[in-house]
């Protein structure tokens, strides 16, 4: 029996094992599923084991278990090092789930429950790719080191500590990363460029504490006011940011890059559809993938202040609050941006007012020279597992570990996603289409056997 056959052929026990793995709520932001959490680690150590690898070894952290595992018998050939993560998000509110968050069900031709995009049907997709060429051609055809983590969902905060201090070993000629999405159903993908990301909290103090509205009214400062006049100065009526600077370092897009990424098989209908808004806005002079993709934003994720209770209550609060974030592309710097963000907003701000501003995280844009062989049989395997044409394509969002790991190891990050973006990752009734599962099997089993040509 060849691979495609053997996998195939293994269809219902594959799907079986999927739900076996989503139905451990390993809910990693969640103190009372710390047993979940190390029950999951050692169900992904046990089917690494299976797939072949060797020395698995399950790593305690300062919070959540790391799972490694190796095969490296294979000289000469590539080596790849493998990521994913076996940590879910909270399912609340349960309440709206159609089938309960962690027993999952096949409706219409997907699976349902919490972590089947993300990311645990996406990590199980590798597993049975390995385990599929193990079992067929009787070893591995390139050398594999597996990295399965416990804490994306809660920031990665053991991670990094881990890749310092095991660097020699986690050494490879390429990062494989699943935890993208496809561009649309029916377009298998590889991602060749994220955002990066900086998250920003401010605090703005006007009086010392909270006063009568109507005592005081009229000649206090109040905050909630001042915070949303100036955050309404950050754009523009073309919804440009009028930070000074803040696109002096955009890399500006080829021709041809411009020409490919909007030629893409998108559908402007199914976005708005998604989006469900009135109407779009967006940087001007940008198509609206360009402006996904290419483009840097800022976006206000959060405001407070004040009285928010049932009723009336007459206060000029002392203090107002927004956090918000700003997307990053090529070339430009976290760290400078950052500083170009504060400036201006502190420069805006009447002198009747305080504020506190906080940096809370910072993170690079990545982007690939996607025309290295490597991605090119990425594309290939995509287009003969799924038998359908692949893309290359470009996301909004960020993964820092991507950057970090591009930045330290200097190999070719390939970010082959099999979630759709509308398979509601992070919401009630996550899921994932089988057609993609069943096909990233076999388009990750076709990958790692061409890689082996090399």
């Amino acid at each position: 029996m060849n691979l495609l056959e053997h996998i195939e052929a293994r269809r219902e026990d594959h799907l079986a094992e999927l739900k076996e793995f989503l139905r451990i709520p390993s809910v990693s932001t969640k103190s009372e599923h710390k047993e979940d959490i190390e029950r999951a680690a050692r169900w992904v150590a046990e089917k690494l084991r299976q797939a072949g690898l060797e020395n698995v070894n399950i790593s305690q952290t300062k919070m959540h278990p790391l799972v490694y595992g190796e095969s490296l018998h294979s000289p000469g050939k590539p080596t790849v090092l493998i990521y994913g993560h076996y940590d879910v998000q909270p399912a609340e509110p349960l309440e709206l789930w159609t089938s309960p968050a962690f027993e999952p069900a096949v409706r219409d031709g997907n699976l349902y429950g919490r972590g089947t995009a993300d990311d645990k049907g996406q990590v199980h997709i590798h597993l049975k790719a390995l385990e599929s060429l193990n079992k067929t051609v009787g070893n591995l055809p390139i050398n594999v080191k597996m990295m399965v983590e416990g804490e994306e969902e809660v920031g990665s905060v053991s991670l990094w500590d881990y890749v310092k201090q095991n660097r020699d070993r986690l050494k490879a000629d390429a990062l494989i990363v699943s935890d993208t999405s496809m561009l649309a159903k029916g377009v298998p993908s590889v991602t060749y460029g994220l955002r990066g990301l900086n998250y920003y909290q401010v605090e703005i103090t006007g009086p010392v504490q909270d006063l009568h509205s109507g005592v005081f009214g009229g000649a206090v400062p109040n905050p909630i006011t001042i915070l949303a006049e100036t955050v309404a100065k950050l754009h523009d009526k073309n919804f440009r940011v009028t930070i000074p600077g803040f696109y002096d370092d955009v890399a500006t897009l080829s021709k041809q890059e411009r020409k490919a990424l909007n030629s893409l098989p998108w559908k402007e209908k199914d976005f708005r559809k998604t989006v469900g808004a009135a109407a779009l806005c967006g940087e001007k002079g940008y198509t609206i993938v360009e402006q996904l993709w290419t483009r840097p934003t800022l976006e206000l994720n959060g405001i407070w202040g004040g009285y928010t209770g049932e009723g009336a209550k007459t206060v000029i609060p002392s203090k107002a609050y927004a956090k918000f974030s700003t997307r990053l592309v090529p070339n430009q710097e976290p760290a400078k941006i950052a500083k170009l963000v504060e400036r201006h907003f502190r420069k805006l701000l009447p002198k009747s007012v305080e504020c506190k501003f906080e940096v809370l995280s910072t993170g690079k844009p990545w982007v690939a020279p996607y025309t290295d062989a490597i991605f090119q049989k990425a594309i290939d395997a995509l287009e003969k597992g799924f038998g359908k044409k692949a893309a290359f394509i470009r996301e909004g969002g960020s993964i820092p570990f991507v950057t970090q790991m591009y930045d330290t190891f200097k190999v070719p990050c390939v970010l082959m996603g099999f979630g759709l973006p509308d398979e509601n990752a992070h919401a009630p009734d996550e899921h994932i289409s089988l057609e993609n599962y069943f096909g990233g099997i076999r388009a990750v089993a076709l990958f790692y056997q061409e890689l082996a040509k090399t």
